[in-house]
């Protein structure tokens, strides 16, 4: 729902390391890292075994850069297939597909018709491609057509795999139903800026760019673009155009 201040609140009224950790993660999302990084040491101290403290620390240590740290704590957990998904995710983005596949490979063993598995499969299937992308195409839309989990981001996910299987209608048609559904939706509008840049929409694209920037001006795709612009402008600044006379 978006109410951090509201979960700060209600988590002050109850006791446990879970609430305390909730309440850690509700002071994150509001802003409040020194708030969130204090309660959290707290946490680690007392209750580094607890699954929730394990999943909203890992959540906020990977965030604010502790990223060893997050995949330590994270790897505390007994069976719990929400800290496999995040352990997932964190070796995705730092570019480990090896570690990546390597953990869900461990967990299909034990956890066959895991939803949380196949979705992670299918995470490190997009990293993959070839062969794997059709596969995560199944799974995501499934789950996108399945009324118990569809969603925003089903959509997206059915639309990325589309995308690299080149179906830009069929991506575009999946993007626009998520927007429809949720307009707020950040990453639905950071894909929606990547797909009309691929169909040459430059008007489309403009407007979904100027709407990222005013919902979420440090988005990834946004400090991306910035670095790579500027990038660009230092190696043209070592070239200068020759006039002929």
């Amino acid at each position: 729902m978006g109410d951090a201040q509201g979960a700060i609140a209600s988590s002050q009224k109850e006791k446990g390391p879970d609430f305390a950790a909730v309440k850690a993660f509700a002071q994150y999302s509001s802003g409040d890292n020194a708030g969130a990084t204090k309660q959290l040491e707290q946490l680690l101290e007392s209750s580094s075994d607890n699954a929730t403290v394990q999943i909203l620390g890992g959540i906020i240590l990977h965030a604010t850069g502790r990223t060893e740290e997050a995949l330590s704590l994270l790897c505390k957990h007994q069976g719990n297939l929400e800290a496999i998904a995040l352990i997932t995710q964190i070796h995705l983005q730092q570019n480990r597909t090896d570690l990546a596949l390597k953990e869900v490979s461990a967990a299909r063993k034990w956890a066959q018709d895991s939803l949380l598995v196949n979705i992670a499969e299918s995470w490190v299937g997009m990293r993959v491609g070839g062969d794997s992308y059709q596969s995560a195409f199944y799974v995501f839309e499934e789950m996108a057509q399945t009324p118990s989990s569809t969603s925003s981001k089903s959509l997206i996910s059915q639309a990325v795999s589309e995308l690299h299987l080149g179906r830009l209608p069929e991506a575009e048609a999946a993007l626009n139903q998520a927007l429809q559904n949720e307009p707020r939706d950040i990453e639905a509008i950071a894909n929606a800026v990547v797909l009309a840049t691929i169909m040459g929409k430059t008007t489309e694209q403009q407007q979904y760019l100027e709407d990222l920037k005013k919902r979420k001006l440090d988005h990834a795709l946004l400090t991306d673009l910035e670095e790579k612009s500027s990038l660009f402008d230092q190696a043209a600044g070592k070239y200068s155009a020759k006039v002929s006379s």
